[in-house]
């Protein structure tokens, strides 16, 4: 598992590390670099952190790492998505995770894999499909894979022979869907050719239709002729907004006929309310703040996180954020949007459990650059959080702060923010984030204004001096483990460890949910059955904020043990009489009504 002794004495060394704030983004954005030092959520990285001058190695790298311990590995060599000569490159990159059953599937630039999660200490290598075309990018709803596809070298048959480009009849970019019922032999059922391909997908379930799912696709190609209409003129001449840009292509897919899958709508979700113009978003970008880049017009999205029980999704759409009516999936129609000058190209996005706020992540240098050095400021590259405000005129978002990374990484480090799912721990908004090659942050925004990071896993660069792509394309929490696809590496899997920000009664309690599947950016909400290790979670979290003292903490946390202990009899009910007298004390202690709502609920269950 890489230097475990370097590793141990680093995590001796390990302070609990302050979490970044912030103000509003419009002011943010509106500051000049001297007065945004003052502003909350934005400085300058941290330098006295034991992820800083971690040692160079492509299998060997030094680790170090806080509330997360490596537990099982695989090697990307081991594998055939791989060329040994070509370390980094992006034609073997592996890039995201979805999983269902005890199943990961493992995108890559080149096909996909699927690996068995039975023995975490152990994930096995259950299936390889070669299918090359980038970016890889995977979905499962039931049986049914979709995989994102953006390569003009794709081909419908799979084939590793590349075309000759967008007029070759073999060649294929959008959507592809597999059969996955037998997970050793994928069969493809379907493919949905895009306008512009698909760098990524989003599965929206259907709440009100269970036969039928859609997909919201995003692809960046130019416009080809790759269905009727995708004209591309040029961008002086009016039939471009005709055309594929300026839109997502939203795909229904009949969930006992996926063969059947077609394009039913082109969103035009940048659309100028007052004049009707498609381009009605940002389209004229000022220079990013660290003078690297411009910021990107809004042509598309680069990833949608959808919430159909909500009927909310968020866009992260190149040079806005946008807010967006799913309530209808087959037509989502934007609420409204927000712009922030220290963003130079919104990425991905992510809800609260409850859907109070989302949080956006800014994929500064495209994922390829170094972008946490000591000189690259907190406020770029970075998570930007809103809070969701209703108000007279409708939800409208409120910048509430910037989060990231705050550990410095070296200069052959691709480093920033991207792929995050929710650990889910009752009473706290927790994030599980990647970093590429600055690791995994895991941090709580529970507060919005104030999110904290409470632990982490990070490894050195894979060669000393060379940058080379590599690191986390996405870190995910899946029923008790996190799972890593590293991009030149391989496929790692944690466990998290108690600390003082984060007990095992939480990890417990975290740990009693289960998902069938899991796609992390199609979110479904989290509800905890009352149990035991929920209620103790909210008893630390109450000790944790000062709401309890000590012994009152204590007192809850012996009875809930032995009413635990004991199943029937007298030293039960005399256990339960003295939680059931616990709880109408602590419903009247400020800041322990939790804990107390957690008791009666238990309560209930133990008669």
């Amino acid at each position: 598992m890489g230097n475990r002794s370097s590793r141990s004495s680093r995590r001796t060394r390990v302070r609990r590390l302050l979490g970044v704030f912030a103000s509003t983004a419009l002011v943010a954005s509106l500051l000049p670099a001297a007065a945004l030092a003052d502003v909350p959520g934005s400085g300058e990285p941290i330098t006295d952190d034991p992820r800083v001058g971690l040692d160079a190695g492509f299998l060997d790298a030094e680790e170090t790492s806080l509330g997360m311990d490596l537990v099982g590995q695989f090697q990307k060599p081991d594998g055939g998505l791989f060329d040994p000569n070509n370390v980094g490159s992006f034609s073997w990159a592996n890039s995201d995770l979805t999983f269902f059953d005890h199943y990961a599937v493992q995108g890559n630039f080149a096909g996909f894999q699927i690996f068995d999660l039975s023995d975490p200490s152990s994930p096995a290598l259950v299936t390889e499909v070669l299918c090359p075309g980038g970016q890889g990018d995977p979905s499962v709803h039931g049986d049914l894979l979709f995989f994102s596809v953006e390569q003009t070298r794709a081909r419908y048959d799979c084939g590793t022979q590349g075309t000759s480009g967008n007029n070759d009849p073999d060649m294929f970019v959008g959507v592809r869907i597999f059969d996955i019922s037998d997970v050793r032999n994928p069969e493809q059922v379907a493919t949905v050719r895009t306008c512009r391909g698909s760098h990524t997908h989003r599965v929206v379930e259907d709440v009100n239709d269970p036969s039928t799912v859609y997909v919201y696709n995003s692809g960046y190609n130019s416009p080809m002729q790759t269905r009727i209409g995708c004209v591309d003129t040029g961008p002086s001449a009016e039939p471009i907004f005709e055309s594929g840009r300026y839109q997502i292509e939203v795909i229904e897919v009949p969930l006992d006929a996926p063969e059947q899958a077609e394009v039913v709508n082109e969103a035009r979700l940048f659309m100028d309310e007052e004049t009707g113009a498609l381009n009605g978003l940002l389209n004229e970008p000022n220079m990013h703040p660290s003078g690297t880049q411009r910021n990107r017009n809004t042509n598309g999205c680069h990833d949608i996180t959808a919430y159909p029980e909500l009927g909310l999704a968020a866009g992260a759409c190149m040079g806005n954020g946008l807010l967006i009516d799913i309530s209808d999936p087959a037509n989502p129609e934007r609420i409204t949007y927000v712009q922030d000058d220290n963003f130079s190209f919104w990425h991905s996005a992510n809800f609260k459990n409850d859907g109070s706020a989302v949080m956006f992540t800014d994929e500064w240098g495209g994922g390829s650059g170094a972008r946490c050095r000591a000189t690259d400021r907190l406020e770029w590259g970075a998570n930007a959080i809103y809070d969701i405000v209703d108000t007279p005129q409708g939800k409208r978002l409120e910048f509430a702060s910037y989060y990231k990374m705050p550990a410095v990484q070296t200069g052959t480090e691709n480093c920033v923010a991207h792929q995050a799912n929710i650990v889910p721990v009752p009473g706290r908004d927790i994030m599980m984030q990647a970093w590429y090659q600055g690791g995994l942050s895991m941090f709580d925004w529970t507060d919005t204004a104030n999110p904290r990071e409470i632990g982490y896993f990070d490894r050195g660069p894979i060669f000393e001096n060379q940058l080379t792509l590599g690191g986390y394309w996405s870190g995910y929490w899946y029923n008790g483990q996190v799972y890593g696809s590293e991009i030149a590496r391989g496929f790692d899997v944690f466990d998290l460890t108690p600390t003082d920000e984060l007990t095992a009664n939480e990890i417990a309690a975290a740990n009693e949910v289960v998902y069938d599947q899991h796609m992390p950016m199609m979110q479904t909400t989290v509800s905890w059955r009352p149990s035991f290790n929920v209620t103790r979670a909210y008893n630390d979290q109450a000790l944790r904020s000062g709401a309890l003292d000590r012994s009152t903490w204590e007192r809850v946390d012996r009875f809930v043990d032995r009413a635990e202990q004991f199943s029937s009899g007298p030293q039960r009910r005399a256990a339960v009489s003295t939680l059931t007298a616990l709880a109408g004390q602590l419903e009247r202690t400020e800041g322990a009504e939790q804990v107390a709502k957690s008791l009666r609920e238990l309560l209930a269950t133990l008669g």
